[in-house]
């Protein structure tokens, strides 16, 4: 059985042929896109390094089934820079030192990314900490993390304020 799947990936729309109902975005995302970014940890959803966003919710990429998101966008960490030009929320991450090993940091940035569009990030660091707890970090970067979340979030209010202007 074939079913086409028709996603806008990283703002390119792709029409995908799957042979089988039951493959993951995850594995969609990094085996037959090869946007290995997002990264395989637990594939339980409960590590949160799979983290993208879809039609602008994060979601956990690999507890989504592809064959239910015919027509959705779809956003990875390669999605997020402009060109040579970081998103504020990559600049913040690399400024506060908010990564050790790396793994689960794209995870972390999408997740943020996601948590700031949806205006829930607040400016207490317990709220941000709340936000993104189905994001683990083994490596214990999370004071630089939610540093970056604030940094990035007032930059991000910033640009906002700037194009009202």
């Amino acid at each position: 059985m074939n079913l086409s799947v028709s996603l806008t990936v990283n703002g390119e729309l792709r029409t995908l042929a799957l042979d089988d109902p039951r493959i993951t975005l995850l594995d969609l995302l990094r085996e037959r896109l090869q946007l290995t970014g997002t990264k395989k940890g637990c594939d339980r959803g409960q590590c949160g390094a799979c983290t993208v966003l879809v039609d602008g919710r994060r979601i956990n990429a690999c507890l989504q089934l592809v064959a239910s998101l015919d027509g959705a966008t779809v956003q990875t960490i390669e999605g997020v820079a402009d060109g040579d030009t970081l998103h504020p929320v990559q600049a913040a991450f690399i400024e506060h030192d908010a990564l050790q090993c790396g793994f689960c940091t794209p995870g972390q940035i999408m997740s943020t990314i996601g948590l700031i569009n949806e205006g829930q990030a607040g400016a207490e660091p317990e709220r941000i900490r709340e936000g993104l707890s189905g994001n683990l970090c083994r490596c214990s970067a999370y004071v630089g993390i939610v540093e970056a979340v604030l940094d990035a979030q007032a930059t991000l209010a910033g640009k906002k304020t700037e194009r009202a202007a």
